[in-house]
C-alpha cells in the first residue's frame, strides 16, 4: 500500500510538471473588455506602450546599425518585436485576465551586438531559434523554476553590467560628440527625475526624446534618405544557419537573460500588484514567441517589466488587463508600419539615439551593479564583469559566456559559504 501511494504521488508530481496554468476565470467577452477599460487604464497603456518604442527601439537602432544590419534588417527586427509579441499579449492578457505582455529582451539585444561583429546574422538567428526551442521545453517540463536558480543572480548580473557599460559610456560620448543635442535631453531627463510629480505626468525618457527631437528640429540635423521606405511593413523572412559557435556563445546567455533578468524581473512586479503570473505559461510563450520572431530577425521573446509595471501600477487591479490589451494593440500598428519608424529614427544624429538607449538602460545599469555588488557572490560577480568588459573571444566565442563560464567558477571554488547560505534561505 505504501509503495502504490507513494507510486501515486510520484505520478501526480509529474503530472504537474507538464501541465500548464489555468485562468482563475473564464475569458472576459468582447462587451467586459470595453467596460474594463477607459480612464486611468487608457493614460497608463499610452505612457506605458510610448516607453517601449522610444528608449528599447534605440536600443535596437544602435545595436543592429554598429553589427552592420541594414534599415530593410531593423524594420524586419522591429516588425517581430512588435506585431508578433503584440498578438501573444492580447492573447495572454485576455485569455488570463492579468496584464501580460510580452515584448524583446533588452539584455539579449545587447548581447547581440558584439556577435554580430563576427557572426553573420543568419547564425545568429539560428541561436533565437535554438533559444526558443530550450525555453519551450522549459516550459512545458516545469523546469523554469530550477534553472532559474541554478545560476547566482549577482553573477547573471555581473554579465549584465558588463553588457549594458558601453551604453552608459555612449551617453557620454554622445555629449562629447553632440553637445547641443545630448545635453538638452540629458537635462530634461534629470529635470523630470528630480521632481517625481511632474515625472508620473510626463516620464523623463519620453521628455527627453521630445527635447531631443525639438533641437533635432531647431538645428536643421533631420536628414530623411531618399530611398526611404514609408509604407507598411514587408517583414524579411531569414533561413537560419547552424553554428556550434553561435550556439555556444548565445543560447544559454540569451535564455538566462529571457528566464532569470526579464521574467523574473516581469513577475516580479506583477506578483507585487497583486496578480499571480502562470510562469509556466510564460515560459512557454517566450519559447515558442521566439521561434517565431526569429524568422524574421527578431531577438527573443520575453515577459516585459517595466511595460508590465506601468500597466499595474494604478488603477483597479481587476481591470489591469484591459490596459494590456490596448498595449498589444497599439503594438500591432506599430509593428505594421516599422519601416516608418525606423527611417524617422535612422534620420536622426547618431547621438540621439545614443543618448536615449543610454538613458533608457540608466536604471537598468544601477540596477545590474546593485545586484551584482551588493550581498553574495560579489567576487564571481566581479570577475564575470571584467571577463565580458574585457570583450576577449576565446575560441571565437563571445566574452558574456565566458563571464558566466569564468565567473561561476569562481563563485564555485571560493565563495562556497554563499552557495549554502542561498540554499538556506
Amino acid at each position: 500500500m505504501h509503495r502504490r501511494r507513494a507510486g501515486y504521488r510520484r505520478d501526480f508530481r509529474a503530472a504537474e510538471l507538464i501541465a500548464l496554468e489555468k485562468p482563475e476565470a473564464p475569458p472576459a467577452p468582447l462587451r467586459q473588455v470595453l467596460s474594463d477599460f477607459g480612464g486611468v487604464h487608457f493614460v497608463a497603456a499610452l505612457v506605458a506602450f510610448i516607453f517601449a518604442a522610444s528608449g528599447p527601439v534605440a536600443i535596437i537602432l544602435a545595436v543592429g546599425t554598429r553589427g552592420g544590419l541594414s534599415a530593410d534588417d531593423l524594420s524586419s527586427w522591429i516588425f517581430g518585436s512588435f506585431f508578433v509579441n503584440g498578438l501573444i499579449s492580447i492573447a495572454f492578457c485576455w485569455f488570463y485576465r492579468q496584464p501580460l505582455v510580452f515584448f524583446w529582451t533588452i539584455p539579449g539585444t545587447v548581447l547581440v551586438g558584439p556577435a554580430l561583429g563576427h557572426l553573420s546574422f543568419p547564425e545568429v538567428i539560428g541561436a533565437f531559434l535554438a533559444t526558443g526551442l530550450l525555453m519551450a521545453v522549459l516550459g512545458v517540463s516545469g523546469w523554469v523554476r530550477r534553472a532559474m536558480e541554478a545560476m547566482p543572480m549577482p553573477v547573471v548580473m555581473g554579465m549584465v553590467a558588463g553588457v549594458f557599460l558601453r551604453f552608459g559610456l555612449d551617453l557620454v560620448y554622445a555629449v562629447r560628440d553632440d553637445f547641443w543635442i545630448a545635453l538638452p535631453m540629458i537635462a530634461a531627463f534629470i529635470v523630470l527625475s528630480a521632481w517625481p510629480a511632474f515625472g508620473r505626468r510626463v516620464p523623463p525618457l519620453i521628455a527627453a526624446l521630445v527635447v531631443g527631437a525639438l533641437m533635432i528640429a531647431a538645428l536643421g540635423r533631420f536628414e530623411l534618405g531618399a530611398g526611404a521606405s514609408l509604407g507598411l511593413v514587408q517583414p524579411n523572412f531569414y533561413a537560419p544557419a547552424w553554428s556550434w559557435q553561435a550556439m555556444i556563445e548565445l543560447v544559454v546567455p540569451l535564455a538566462i537573460t529571457v528566464l532569470v533578468v526579464q521574467n523574473g524581473q516581469g513577475t516580479a512586479v506583477l506578483r507585487a500588484a497583486g496578480h499571480a503570473p502562470p510562469i509556466n505559461a510564460v515560459t512557454l510563450a517566450c519559447g515558442l514567441g521566439s521561434i517565431l520572431t526569429a524568422f524574421v530577425g527578431t531577438v527573443s521573446t520575453c515577459l516585459t517589466g517595466p511595460v508590465n509595471a506601468i500597466i499595474s501600477g494604478s488603477g483597479e487591479k481587476h481591470r489591469h488587463y484591459s490596459a494590456g490589451i490596448f498595449v498589444g494593440l497599439l503594438a500591432l500598428a506599430f509593428g505594421l508600419f516599422s519601416p516608418v519608424f525606423t527611417h524617422l529614427m535612422l534620420a536622426t544624429p547618431k547621438a540621439f539615439i545614443a543618448a536615449l538607449a543610454g538613458l533608457a538602460m540608466l536604471r537598468v545599469l544601477q540596477t545590474a551593479f546593485t545586484v551584482a555588488f551588493k550581498d553574495r557572490f560579489t567576487l564571481g560577480a566581479l570577475v564575470t564583469f571584467l571577463v565580458t568588459v574585457a570583450d576577449v573571444a576565446i575560441f571565437n566565442i563571445g566574452a558574456p559566456f565566458w563571464g558566466l563560464v569564468i565567473g561561476f567558477a569562481t563563485s564555485w571554488l571560493l565563495e562556497r559559504a554563499d552557495f549554502a547560505s542561498s540554499r538556506a534561505t
